[in-house]
């Protein structure tokens, strides 16, 4: 099991709940900066996990496919069923955001364009 299938198993619950913006604007002072670092970190996890899951699928692949063969894998189906249950790339985010377990930093060219 990956890293990071076993950080999402253990601490995160797959349930959006309702989060106080000023929190999340006291984090870096500014709403959309703190909602653009959740969204560009939602975007890298789903991306790994995605990348993660099509490899373990392609173990299955085969590429003469019968009809026996497609029912038969359900070990691929339970992959895609954990999958599937895992919480939303974005819950992810906004929890590693609000732990402070995000690293970011403001590009100060940004500040002055």
């Amino acid at each position: 099991m990956s890293r990071l299938r076993r950080q999402v198993s253990a601490s995160t619950i797959n349930v959006v709940e309702t989060k106080n913006l000023t929190d999340i604007k006291g984090k870096t002072g500014n709403l959309y900066e703190s909602i653009s670092i959740v969204a560009k970190r939602a975007n890298q996890i789903n991306i790994s996990l995605k990348e993660e899951l099509h490899s373990k699928l392609e173990e299955f692949a085969s590429h003469t496919d019968s009809l026996e063969e497609i029912h038969e894998n359900k070990e691929q189906i339970e992959i895609s069923k954990a999958y599937e249950r895992m919480p939303n790339a974005a819950l992810l985010a906004t929890q590693e955001f609000m732990e402070d377990k995000i690293y970011y930093r403001k590009n100060e060219d940004d500040l002055f364009s």
